[in-house]
């Protein structure tokens, strides 16, 4: 994908997992036509491959279909947590695991 666009490859974003979106504030603007405009979603794909879903789709340039980057986002349950990851040029690298329980079990302080 495309370096110039971008301030910082790969920032990351802690928990931040995006289905959908685009990071814009690192965004800096097109490299092929030096504009600073939108950034659309184009080739957006789920598929879903041994009980984990997986989200790709392609950051482009509104004024040039200058391809940015590339998104990847995937969403499983694992024992008793969702688990959420991204990966991407432009939005960054995320995780993050939230329990499907009404009280998180790493949340809770031992009561002796």
């Amino acid at each position: 994908m495309c370096t110039s666009c971008v301030q910082k490859e790969y920032p990351d974003r802690g928990n931040t997992c995006l289905e959908n979106g685009s990071y814009l504030i690192n965004y800096v603007g097109c490299a092929k036509c030096h504009q600073r405009d939108f950034v659309l979603i184009s080739n957006k794909a789920t598929e879903e491959e041994d009980g984990e879903e997986i989200v790709t789709y392609d950051h482009v340039c509104k004024n040039c279909d200058h391809i940015i980057a590339r998104h990847e986002y995937t969403f499983s349950v694992v024992d008793d947590y969702q688990e959420y990851t991204m990966l991407c040029l432009l939005c960054g690298k995320a995780e993050d695991s939230i329990s499907v329980l009404p009280d998180d079990p790493r949340q809770t302080a031992p009561l002796f």
